[in-house]
């Protein structure tokens, strides 16, 4: 049996998109059909309020903070999402980056 595809989207800093990316793909991400290191990517502005008892990387407790981020979107093993999502928090500069993971279908799934 065939391992089932994820798709893993996060959201990152510039100053870290291309570290974080590293990161992931060398733990499995991002590998489809005969391609390595394949994403999509996208700029837009993220906004969060740190709260008191938080280490924030950007921002200050208490402001609410406005910051250019990637959202980013890979594919994924699933056998290998737990090392791929320890990569990225580990790669992350954030106390607590934000992730989804969804699960894909293809063709050769109807």
């Amino acid at each position: 049996m065939a391992d089932t595809l994820l798709k893993l989207v996060f959201f990152v800093h510039e100053s870290h998109k291309e570290v974080v990316k590293q990161a992931i793909f060398a733990a499995g991400a991002g590998q489809y059909d005969g391609y390595d290191s394949c994403c999509w990517e996208s700029q837009g502005m993220g906004q969060f309020r740190p709260l008191a008892g938080s280490q924030p990387y950007i921002g200050q407790q208490g402001q609410v903070e406005y910051v250019p981020e990637f959202r980013i979107e890979t594919v994924c093993p699933s056998q290998k999402i737990k090392p791929i999502l320890q990569a990225l928090i580990s790669a992350h500069p954030y106390e607590t980056p934000a992730y989804e993971v969804w699960s894909v279908k293809t063709l050769d799934d109807f």
